[in-house]
């Protein structure tokens, strides 16, 4: 069995198959997902798993150099937003509009569904090098 934390293995699969500048979306369980991205589907309920908790579980293994998120966050989620703030402190943070964020996740291997509830709880985490 894996020892590590992420062991959901669509998941562990999608970040062990990333390479520098690819990036990995995670969203709230509203985001529209394009039919030819995978969604890697976590959500069991409202609320649960929550953005966050996905986030870090996450950054557990991948390596994150810069991330994108909506510009609407800043007013209709500040709370989420202070947790990310928290959580990637050296890293950029890119505020995108929203529906850009939509268009970007026809560019990504894998959507990550979770079970948030909150407005504009999705991000993209470009992946870095360890190097």
């Amino acid at each position: 069995m894996k020892k590590t934390k992420v062991i959901n293995s669509d998941l562990s699969r999608v970040i062990s198959q990333m390479g520098h500048f690819d990036c990995l979306a995670i969203g709230d369980a509203g985001m529209p997902v394009p039919m030819q991205t995978e969604k890697i589907d976590l959500a069991l309920t409202n609320g649960t798993p929550s953005f966050i908790e996905v986030v870090e579980n996450v950054l557990t293994e991948l390596e994150v150099q810069r991330v994108f998120l909506a510009e609407e966050i800043k007013q209709e989620n500040p709370q989420v937003l202070h947790e990310l703030h928290l959580l990637l402190p050296e890293v950029e943070f890119v505020f995108i509009a929203h529906e850009q964020m939509k268009e970007r996740l026809n560019t990504v291997p894998a959507f990550v569904r979770t079970g948030e509830m909150t407005p504009y709880a999705n991000i993209l985490l470009e992946s870095g090098v360890v190097f």
